[in-house]
């Protein structure tokens, strides 16, 4: 994988309470399967999941808490990825080649995140979270076969409401999306490039019979979107019966390969009443509907540009959409979109 726009960004590849003391966890990005494990000092780490001596898998070895001992041979890699013992010669000191493949990994959101190239910048802001009067739901993952970019553009499409999320998030009586503005959005990160730009939508309304998982009658919702990164996406709702209502839902995908993608989502909001399982239930529910509808359009990866975008027709409320695709265009993207 050469893209160095996703190579170089930070991916959501496990959730945080996954990593135990002494386990090993396996995830997969980018074409990459990895090994994540946390340390003695709980610090997490994301190697290459093969030992560099004779390729066997890192995850059927022991976690020390201080490193890694293969399961083939025993060699001891250290934290930093290098091996420190070699049983078979006890006494040779293994030369700087003998090292594990260390992937940069941090922790933020309740996940853990990885970038496989030189990180462009930190993880994402996804300020809802730091609010303490919010609260935080982690939902997923969902498997889905699909590139990256065609999610997204799902996650950033009203039209589909009242035919999709039929007596949830519309009905096939309230079908027009009305206008709303777009503009460019900078996240103030400097992420990627100078300006660190991404799209902004305002003023988006939508009737829907149950805006969320509390309400009991339907009402229209205004919505915010923030595309703050070429797969990631946050929107907030703000259901009008309900003003003390308020509800972000931030959109990760885990790019596993230019068709598969894992789906991570997280909530923040002010529901306290429902259990964990009660919220994620809702958000599997609306997901499981969104699934087959990526998973059956043609070609899988986003066309963007050339003629593979020509012959997709856009409209009006289409706006975001196209949006989103100059931005991916701009960002200079190639993995998991069409660009001839």
């Amino acid at each position: 994988m050469t893209d160095p726009v996703l190579l170089n960004d930070w991916h959501p590849v496990a959730a945080s309470s996954s990593l135990v003391e002494g386990g090993i966890v396996t995830a997969q990005l980018l074409g990459w399967e990895l090994a994540l494990w946390r340390g003695s000092d709980g610090e997490v780490h994301a190697w290459e999941n093969r030992c560099p001596h004779r390729g066997m898998r890192f995850s059927l070895g022991r976690n020390t808490g201080e490193g890694i001992v293969c399961a083939y041979h025993g060699w001891r890699f250290e934290a930093d990825g290098h091996c420190s013992h070699v049983p078979a010669l006890p006494g040779f000191t293994p030369s700087a080649k003998a090292c594990a493949r260390v992937f940069a990994a941090r922790e933020r959101y309740g996940l853990v995140w990885v970038c496989a190239g030189e990180p462009a910048g930190d993880v994402l802001p996804f300020p809802e979270y730091d609010d303490a009067q919010l609260r935080k739901v982690i939902c997923g993952p969902y498997d889905v076969a699909s590139s990256g970019p065609r999610i997204m553009e799902n996650f950033l499409d009203m039209a589909h409401f009242g035919l999709v999320h039929t007596g949830i998030l519309g009905d096939a009586q309230h079908t027009e999306v009305r206008d709303y503005r777009v503009q460019p959005f900078d996240d103030g990160s400097g992420f990627g490039g100078a300006n660190g730009s991404g799209v902004l939508a305002t003023q988006c309304f939508a009737w829907q019979p149950q805006t969320n998982s509390l309400s009991h009658g339907g009402s229209d919702v205004e919505y915010t979107y923030r595309v703050v990164r070429p797969l990631t996406a946050i929107l907030t709702k703000l259901p009008q019966a309900q003003q003390e209502f308020r509800e972000a839902i931030s959109l990760h995908i885990q790019p596993i390969a230019e068709e598969f993608s894992r789906v991570w989502i997280i909530l923040a909001m002010t529901n306290f009443k429902q259990s964990d399982d009660e919220l994620r239930a809702f958000q599997d529910h609306i997901f499981l509907q969104d699934k087959p509808i990526v998973e059956n359009q043609v070609p899988l990866r986003l066309p963007i540009a050339g003629k593979a975008a020509a012959a997709e027709l856009s409209m009006r409320c289409d706006r975001m959409s196209e949006a989103y695709r100059r931005y991916l265009v701009g960002q200079g993207m190639r993995y998991g979109v069409v660009v001839e």
